[in-house]
């Protein structure tokens, strides 16, 4: 009988411990990737400050709406392109946010590495 007792209070332990394991993985936020979106605009470097007010805005509001999984750093006007930094879990979340947004993501790329002029710095 203590045999018996012994291995059913492992099995009801770990039994617990998956369930407290399990319960923990779902309460934790999916990692965060950081990707570049390639949204090809013409005339993007055209755009007076109005018009860029108005489409930072309207993202934005689609980014209230869908939470904190997906975060727009910053993005970089350049020519007939507006080259976006985002952090999300994945490239669909993204695709959804353009959807949603009304803006092209003719692009999304995930980034590998960040290099910048410390990067040749030997203890780096």
């Amino acid at each position: 009988m203590k045999r018996f007792s012994i291995s059913l209070f492992a099995l009801v332990l770990a039994a617990a411990s998956a369930l407290a394991q399990a319960q923990s993985t779902a309460s934790q936020p999916p990692a965060l990737k950081q990707f570049i979106i390639e949204r090809d605009i013409p005339g993007a470097s055209r755009m007076t400050p109005a018009q860029m007010r108005e489409g930072a805005a309207k993202s934005n509001g689609v980014l209230r709406d869908m939470g904190p999984d997906i975060q727009w750093v910053h993005s970089y006007v350049a020519g007939d392109k507006i080259y976006c930094v985002y952090n999300a879990p994945s490239e669909a979340l993204i695709r959804q946010h353009a959807e949603r947004s009304g803006f092209p993501a003719d692009r999304i790329t995930p980034v590998a590495a960040v290099l910048d002029p410390t990067s040749a710095n030997p203890s780096r």
